[in-house]
């Protein structure tokens, strides 16, 4: 049977991840050393899987709320109050989702009208363009640069306004570059912002993995908590990543709409993921350190790395993921990035899968152990040789 005529035309209109392509050739194939997937190397740490497994042997194997546990919801509040000086409140502006990804599907999906315009600084995550795009949204890409940190900047955001725009997506600390938006450079942004009437959904989901100072969330300056949408997640910061559970923080009338969607959809995150979160958030404050201070020296070692092989390199403030330049070489990140793979049995992904700004760059991961960086190095290295 010919399915394809079946198919919605705007599903047909979006590509591919090309994080997965990447992935998938990885899965088929062997004797690789991969760094492309956005994935801590850690496991959950034990005081989160045995509330886990302490909740299931309670017998905990309900629904719970749409919303998500009271006690999350207040465990939440805490956390971003003690973290980054925010104030929701638990009962009417913090709802629980199934992982970041939800959360970002839902507050598109709350905001747009056919045709509203959302600005998407690029490169940046794979998932918000083809969100835009399936909600009838116009996503409209907002280049960065290395000379600028890769930052959005206020002539930035001026450049690509327009009556339509309703949306300005803020992915920081980012995937792919890891930059991440000192405050001074997120008030600089603020007047537009609010000029031009724009809503802001500001995922953080690798806030707690800045390594210069404290992360500053927008929602925190002057004005902008009442049009600021805040992700953020478990993934990342506390190595939960199959436990698929996220938050958004918003304001009541954000949350009620977005509650909406999310009440036939999926109903709720999964209730013994939310336990084990509760347990994350009051006890493994630690964890979260030290798993950050071991991202840190990966960090300066593979950026290191990369530059004595000959690679002009940008130094990230956040996430775990660098983004060296390839220019150099002449071949185009796709081309680079498929004769690394076969070559020397290295993966990384190129960095035109996260928008057109990012043709000429690779992301790697250092999500992975020090020995397994040394080991992908050192290919690189042999590979370098051979074509700079």
């Amino acid at each position: 049977m010919n399915t394809d005529k079946y198919i919605s035309n705007v599903v047909k209109s979006i590509p591919p991840s090309g994080i997965r392509k990447f992935f998938d050739l990885v899965t088929n194939s062997k004797d690789i050393i991969s760094l492309g997937v956005g994935e801590p190397d850690f496991v959950t740490p034990w005081e989160i899987r045995k509330e886990g497994i302490d909740a299931l042997d309670r017998g905990s194997t309900t629904y719970t709320s749409n919303l998500g546990l009271p006690e999350l919801r207040i465990a939440i509040s805490y956390f971003l109050k003690t973290h980054y000086n925010l104030t929701y409140d638990p009962e009417k502006e913090i709802m629980v989702t199934i992982g970041a990804s939800e959360a970002i599907d839902l507050a598109l999906r709350a905001l747009l009208n056919d045709g509203d315009e959302v600005l998407v600084p690029e490169p940046s995550y794979v998932s918000y363009a083809p969100c835009v795009t399936l909600t009838r949204g116009i996503p409209v890409f907002v280049p960065t640069d290395e000379k600028n940190n890769f930052i959005i900047t206020p002539d930035d955001i001026k450049s690509k306004i327009t009556p339509k725009t309703k949306v300005l997506i803020l992915p920081y600390p980012n995937n792919p570059t890891g930059a991440i938006m000192k405050k001074e450079e997120l008030e600089e942004i603020v007047n537009i912002i609010i000029e031009h009437d724009l809503i802001v959904i500001s995922d953080e989901i690798y806030s707690e993995l800045t390594y210069e100072g404290r992360h500053v969330s927008i929602a925190s300056l002057p004005g902008m908590k009442e049009r600021t949408i805040l992700i953020n997640g478990f993934s990342k910061a506390f190595a939960m990543t199959g436990w698929r559970l996220g938050y958004i923080a918003a304001e009541h009338g954000f949350i009620e709409a977005m509650n909406k969607i999310h009440q036939y959809t999926t109903i709720c995150a999964p209730i013994t993921a939310q336990y084990a979160a509760i347990k994350g958030i009051y006890q493994c404050e630690e964890d979260i350190v030290k798993m950050r201070e071991t991202y840190d020296k990966r960090r300066k070692f593979i950026v290191n790395g990369f530059r004595e092989i000959g690679f002009d390199c940008f130094e990230p403030k956040g996430a775990f993921y660098i983004f060296p330049s390839i220019k150099k070489t002449g071949m185009t990140s796709q081309e680079f990035c498929e004769k690394l793979l076969k070559e020397e049995k290295v993966a990384v992904v190129p960095g035109d899968a996260f928008g057109p700004s990012g043709e000429g760059f690779i992301r790697v991961s250092y999500a992975y152990s020090i020995d397994k960086i040394a080991r992908a190095l050192e290919r690189i290295k042999h590979f370098a040789e051979r074509i700079l």
